[in-house]
C-alpha cells in the first residue's frame, strides 16, 4: 500500500513539474506557453464542444522571409510564421482555404491557395482564385511555374493532366497545349478570328501580365509564323479559312448550303 501511494506522489509530483516548466507570467497573468499557439474554442456561445486552433507568433526577424519562396506575397509584420506539421498530414474528410478580414495576409496575395514545390525548390504548381476576370467571369487557374519570375512563356512548365507517360495525355503550358490522345467534342469547334488587328511581330518590352493584349498578338504571329503543316485558322479580314499545306498557306474552298438544308439557329 506504501509503495502504491509513494508511486502516486511522485507521478503527481513529475506532472506539476512539467506543468510548472512550461508556465509563463505575463504581468498578472499566468498561461502555458503551449496554449498560446493550440487552443480550444467553443463551438458555438454556451456550447460544450470545442474546435481546435493551431498557430504560430508573427515575427517578421524570422530567417524564412529572407526567402523569396516564403516571403513573396506575404507582409511579415502582419502574417504569423510557417506552421509546419512534421509528418504526413491526413484527413478523413477535406481540406479547405478561407480568407476574412486580413486576407490578403492568410493567402498568398490573396489568391493562392496551393503551392507545392519541386525538386530545385524553385518551381512550383500554383493553384488560385479570383486574381483575375476574363470573358466577364472570375477565374481559378492551375500551372507549373518555373524559375523566370517573370510572366514570359518561359516561365511556365508544362502541366500535364491524364497521366505519367511519357508522349500520352493532355499537356498545357501558358500559350501551348498539346493533346497526345484523341478529342471528342460534344459541341462546336470554333478556328480562332484572326485578322491584321490581332497581330504584333515584335516582343512588347513590358511585362507580359501588364501588357497582355499586346503580348497575345505577338503570341498569335509566333505561332502562325512559326506553325507546321495542317494549322488552320479563320481569316477574318478576308472571311476565308486557311491551312497550311507542305509549308504554304492555302485558302479552304466552301460552298453555300444545299436549298433543302436549313438550320434553327
Amino acid at each position: 500500500m506504501g509503495q502504491k501511494i509513494s508511486f502516486l506522489f511522485y507521478s503527481l509530483w513529475f506532472i506539476g513539474l512539467l506543468s510548472a516548466a512550461c508556465t509563463v507570467s505575463y504581468g498578472q497573468t499566468a498561461t502555458t506557453a503551449a496554449s498560446n499557439y493550440f487552443r480550444l474554442l467553443p463551438g458555438s456561445e454556451h456550447s460544450v464542444f470545442r474546435r481546435a486552433v493551431v498557430s504560430s507568433d508573427i515575427d517578421s526577424t524570422w530567417g524564412r522571409w529572407k526567402e523569396r519562396g516564403y516571403q513573396f506575397g506575404f507582409d511579415p509584420r502582419l502574417t504569423p510564421m510557417y506552421t509546419t506539421v512534421d509528418g504526413i498530414l491526413s484527413t478523413p474528410y477535406m481540406v479547405q482555404v478561407r480568407g476574412n478580414e486580413y486576407e490578403r495576409n492568410k493567402k498568398r496575395w490573396g489568391y493562392h491557395v496551393f503551392e507545392g514545390y519541386a525538386r530545385d525548390d524553385k518551381s512550383r504548381i500554383t493553384m488560385l482564385v479570383n486574381k483575375h476576370v476574363e470573358e466577364g467571369k472570375p477565374v481559378a487557374e492551375t500551372y507549373y511555374y518555373g524559375t523566370e519570375y517573370n510572366h514570359s512563356e518561359k516561365a511556365y512548365n508544362w502541366f500535364k493532366i491524364g497521366s505519367d507517360v511519357n508522349q500520352h495525355s493532355f499537356m498545357f503550358s501558358r500559350d501551348k497545349a498539346v493533346f497526345y490522345g484523341s478529342l471528342r467534342l460534344t459541341n462546336a469547334f470554333t478556328l480562332g478570328n484572326i485578322g491584321r488587328s490581332d497581330l504584333v511581330e515584335k516582343q512588347p518590352e513590358k511585362d507580359a501580365e501588364q501588357n497582355y493584349e499586346e503580348d497575345a498578338k505577338m503570341v498569335n504571329f509566333k505561332e502562325l509564323k512559326g506553325s507546321g503543316n495542317g494549322t488552320m485558322f479563320y481569316d477574318k479580314d478576308r472571311n476565308i479559312v486557311v491551312i497550311k499545306v507542305d509549308g504554304k498557306w492555302m485558302k479552304i474552298r466552301v460552298e453555300p448550303l444545299p436549298d433543302d438544308v436549313q438550320y434553327p439557329f
